[in-house]
């Protein structure tokens, strides 16, 4: 993808690497349209960045409110150049049988479902026009596994079988990929980690990298396991 000005549509971008991203875009003159579950997030990046970027309050795990954004967006913004599947949650460490079935099912809901839902109500679009990138974001844990994040493990394989298959079906000209971001000192790598978390890279540092990456996207990459590489400064 060249270097004019991207329409980008990016969910989860109220904090995290969601949030690091956006800076990113925003900074080279990209205009963003977020979503995020928080009122008070999103009332605040609204008055940060303003216009022409636009975030709405959505949560992706409800696909009719991802419908209704989506029409809004379209209506008033075209097809995304890009899309990015970056919201998720993660379970609380602990041994997949002692999962409360109501977190099993929120991070199918948010992690794969919510994803789904972003591409059915985008992608027919970006069809349509026979070009763009879609992002879904996976993770080092949607490639290999660990004890006691079973259900997150589950959902991150989900995202990479459901974005390679997605990338046989895009027209030529389009790309799909799944994206692992990489050990980042995020919330959710916090509820892991603990204060260990604190070793890892910070969200600033790792936008800029990702934020290259992303925009870089072109079709020859459809289909590819991609993953953010980091090195240098942590800060």
């Amino acid at each position: 993808m060249g270097k004019e000005s991207k329409i980008i549509v990016l969910t989860g971008c109220t904090r995290g690497l969601g949030k690091a991203l956006l800076d990113q875009f925003a900074a080279q003159g990209h205009t963003v349209i977020g979503c995020g579950r928080s009122l008070d997030g999103i009332q605040r990046l609204q008055s940060e960045f303003g216009k022409p970027h636009n975030f709405s309050v959505v949560d992706v795990a409800d696909g009719k409110s991802v419908e209704s954004w989506a029409n809004r967006v379209l209506s008033a913004f075209g097809a995304p150049d890009l899309l990015i599947n970056n919201a998720a949650v993660m379970n609380v460490p602990r041994p997949l049988w002692q999962i409360p079935t109501e977190e099993f099912d929120q991070l199918i809901d948010v992690n794969i479902k919510g994803t789904y839902h972003t591409i059915r109500s985008f992608v027919p679009s970006m069809v349509a026009r026979k070009s763009g990138a879609i992002v879904n974001f996976s993770s080092g844990w949607g490639r290999s596994v660990d004890a006691q994040v079973a259900p997150y493990c589950a959902t991150k394989w989900g995202i990479e079988g459901l974005t390679l298959a997605l990338a046989e079906e895009l027209p030529s000209g389009m790309t799909a990929v799944p994206l692992n971001p990489g050990v980042i000192d995020t919330e959710m790598l916090r509820k892991c980690w603990g204060e260990n978390a604190a070793s890892a890279y910070k969200p600033d540092a790792w936008g800029k990298v990702a934020a290259k990456l992303i925009l870089s996207l072109g079709p020859e990459q459809n289909g590819e396991q991609l993953a953010v590489s980091l090195s240098g400064s942590k800060e």
